[in-house]
């Protein structure tokens, strides 16, 4: 029996299939969150708080590193009373992005770590710089970017192993971290993500749509440029014209703080956006519904036509790989890190992220001529069965964690060089 501590902000996060298996199996698993965790079946769950906010006025660089430390400082309290109370982890699993890994080497000294590689923030080559319509770096900015990694990098400075989800997650680690990195992505459930025998489903507005008339789906967490978002909805008149029948389903709440840059205006890319086109768009086949529940979101793209997934080079979207493994077809941006889920031509279409036009006629042309992108929708699904299945992902995460068990550490002392 391996003794495992899992520390998330948001316990579960991406570890509820791996801790979950890993307390069927036997082993002792505990979690240490914030405020927003949330609780497992059989999982005891534990709760860092702290007192105090960052420093007012603080230089603008040091602002996310300082925050950093503090909650590290709250964490490692929390753990210090855990270990009062007799636990001592054998392995500890940690997504590192708020710092609450920091100093749990100084309660637990002989623990291994091991850390999601979630992504190591660039100047270049990233999601900054990349939108030259929103997103005008100076140098200042860069600064301040580039200071973001320093509790992050801190923390992998003593990790034993790193799990990064894509290649392009991975790609973003300096070269001197490369070889403790390993790509398992942690996967959908293919189970529940998959095409239900829908033809019509009510919007929580209580309006019907249906497969019949053509259905477009976006979804993003907040309606954000990172997201395409922009892009997506000047897209739209074009599409609604060219198909008088076709409806329009937008997934995500309309808060202004998300992914990326904020309008400037103190507005939100919805109020933008609609400020922008809203005269050009028919509201009665425009839907937004906000957050919806999962079972909703599946059903939704079991009646898609089209989904629209666009974004920034950045972290890949879960509600991607659910879109495929519900046989979407996927019309995406050709951009890191899309590609390395599709294959353009092949489990979806990928298009040039600037280009509208490109767009809007792919659209069109996808509720047109539905019957066309049948294999698309086939090999979609296939992709993710083969490569971004739970069920793979959470066995390859438990191998990791087995290497760095004290069962596997003996085998290997025994066995010698």
């Amino acid at each position: 029996m391996t003794n495992v501590l899992f520390v998330h902000q948001n316990f579960p996060g991406q570890f509820g299939s791996v801790a979950s298996a890993l307390h069927a199996r036997g082993d002792r698993v505990v979690a240490l969150g914030g405020v927003t965790a949330r609780e497992l079946p059989g999982i005891p769950l534990y709760r860092w708080s702290s007192a105090r906010g960052s420093t007012p006025g603080l230089f603008t660089p040091a602002t996310r590193a300082e925050a950093d430390f503090i909650r590290g400082a709250a964490t490692v309290a929390a753990a210090d009373s855990l270990a009062r109370k007799g636990f001592s982890p054998d392995v500890i699993v940690a997504h590192p992005g708020w710092g609450e890994s920091l100093f749990l080497k100084e309660i637990w000294p002989d623990a291994r770590v091991l850390l999601l590689g979630e992504l190591i923030y660039r100047t270049a080559g990233g999601d900054v710089g990349f939108d030259p319509e929103f997103d005008q770096a100076d140098l200042a900015e860069k600064v301040r970017v580039h200071s973001k990694n320093a509790s992050q990098l801190l923390a992998y400075a003593f990790a034993d192993l790193i799990i990064c989800p894509t290649g392009f997650q991975a790609a973003s680690f300096p070269a001197s971290f490369q070889p403790l990195i390993r790509i398992i992505h942690e996967g959908v459930d293919a189970t529940v993500a998959r095409p239900r025998a829908k033809d019509r489903i009510s919007l929580p507005s209580g309006k019907s749509v249906t497969r019949e008339n053509g259905v477009i789906t976006y979804v993003s967490r907040t309606l954000e440029s990172q997201r395409g978002f922009h892009v997506f909805l000047r897209a739209i008149p074009t599409v609604l014209a060219a198909c008088p029948n076709a409806e329009v389903v937008i997934v995500g709440e309309d808060r202004r703080l998300g992914y990326g840059p904020a309008p400037a205006d103190g507005r939100t890319w919805k109020a933008v956006l609609l400020e922008e086109v809203g005269d050009k768009l028919d509201s009665s086949r425009v839907h937004f519904t906000g957050r919806i529940p999962h079972s909703a979101l599946i059903d939704l793209f079991s009646i898609s036509t089209a989904h629209v997934y666009y974004t920034y080079p950045f972290v890949l979207s879960w509600s991607l790989l659910e879109a495929m493994a519900c046989e979407c077809l996927i019309v995406a941006s050709d951009t890191p890190p899309v590609r390395d889920a599709i294959c353009a031509g092949r489990e979806g279409i990928l298009l040039p992220f600037f280009d509208v036009e490109a767009l809007s006629g792919t659209l069109a042309e996808a509720l047109v001529q539905p019957i066309q992108f049948e294999p698309l929708r086939k090999q979609a699904r296939a992709r993710i069965l083969a490569d971004f299945n739970a069920a793979a992902g959470t066995a390859s995460w438990l191998a990791a964690i087995d290497e760095l068990s004290p069962a596997s550490r003996a085998v290997g002392s025994a066995v010698g060089p």
